[in-house]
């Protein structure tokens, strides 16, 4: 199974944790991404493109700068991030160039992963580079973010990285073996879970109670990770990025780590931009008719079938549709704003020029705009 996912990939995201490529008494860890730069290397030379989504910037910026380990101020993280950043690319860069090969920084802000052009704009950079030969070294720009310094923030962006330049697979390199049957720090007894087909409740029960030692991440933000992916037909595989030739052996088709398999219809990658990359700004209630429609006719939403509307947001904002119960069925883009929305919902399409004045869609959204969830 997993040498039939590596035979159909080509274009490789490999996310580096912070505990991967930091230490508490040094900062950054050289020698690690020295071998993460020799294992990257030997991935591009059997043919794969490879990508890196990598930690450290913090940890490496509170160590230069002698402050304590627990940062409880955004000013001060963002502080760490700008001195840290610097040291963690020029690491990568020195790891890479003995053996000739360029690398690129990108910081990538949440803005520019949900707006669409500047969406499309870092697809064609990061491709671009990828041509040229050169390997992109990806982090959240933590200097000017504020939503981003959280909990999970790169396993989140290792994601949207993947789903941005069409990467069929994404390596998750953390400080555990993969994901076990409870927290083997705790249980000695726990077992590895080799391969999840699909991540249900139950997993992610097993993912909350199996937190890595990592800084803001955990094994929960990296399931929710995989979840993702494999709805958008991506394949994601967490190993343990401290032990020599865990990679390589991924590579090889070894059974290690934790293998999530992906769903076998690919997402369309602007769905997935929908889906899980556009932030959600609003939500309409349906009617029973209307997610009838939605889920079963693959219908458009009209406005007939809007009962309530939650939250303000304009045209071509993303928002959430859900049932009587509350229950999440789709999201998509909005063609009139929360306000215009108001005074005509639950009415008929030939009555949307009448009330408003103007009618410049038939449906609240379209088919081609809209994701079942």
């Amino acid at each position: 199974m997993r040498r039939s996912i590596l035979n159909s990939c080509k274009r490789i995201v490999v996310k580096v944790g912070s505990h991967v490529v930091t230490a508490q008494k040094t900062g950054l860890n050289v020698h690690a991404i020295k071998r993460i730069a020799k294992n990257v290397l030997e991935a591009k030379e059997l043919g794969y493109e490879i990508v890196i989504v990598s930690s450290g910037a913090i940890v490496s910026g509170i160590q230069k700068l002698g402050l304590t380990s627990r940062l409880t101020s955004l000013p001060l993280k963002q502080a760490a991030a700008a001195v840290g950043q610097g040291h963690l690319i020029r690491a990568y860069d020195h790891a890479f160039e003995t053996a000739g090969q360029q690398v690129a920084q990108i910081l990538l802000t949440n803005d520019t992963m949900t707006d669409r052009e500047r969406f499309l704009n870092a697809r064609h950079t990061v491709t671009a580079l990828l041509k040229l030969g050169v390997i992109p070294i990806v982090n959240e720009n933590d200097t000017v973010s504020v939503d981003e310094i959280k909990f999970g923030d790169n396993d989140t962006l290792a994601g949207m990285v993947a789903n941005l330049i069409d990467a069929q697979l994404l390596i998750i390199l953390s400080d555990v073996d993969g994901l076990f049957s409870e927290d083997p720090r705790h249980n000695p007894m726990a077992l590895l879970i080799p391969t999840v087909r699909k991540v249900t409740a139950e997993i992610e029960k097993i993912a909350t109670g199996a937190v890595s030692i990592e800084g803001t991440g955990g094994m929960t933000s990296k399931v929710e990770t995989a979840k993702r992916m494999a709805v958008s037909g991506i394949p994601t595989i967490i190993i343990n990025g401290k032990r020599t030739g865990s990679m390589s052996d991924v590579l090889d088709g070894k059974e290690i780590g934790t293998v999530f398999l992906p769903q076998k219809v690919r997402r369309a990658n602007r769905k997935h931009w929908i889906a899980f990359i556009r932030r959600t700004k609003g939500k309409l209630t349906l009617d029973s008719g209307a997610v009838k429609a939605v889920l079963q006719r693959g219908k458009s939403l009209l406005p007939a079938g809007v009962t309530a509307i939650d939250g303000k947001f304009d045209h071509g904002d993303a928002i959430g549709c859900v049932d009587k119960k509350g229950h999440e069925i789709a999201k998509g883009l909005v063609n009139y704003s929360s306000s215009d929305l108001a005074k005509i919902k639950g009415r008929k399409t030939g009555e949307i020029k009448q009330v408003l004045g103007y009618k410049d869609y038939d449906e609240v959204i379209h088919r081609d705009n809209m994701v079942i969830m």
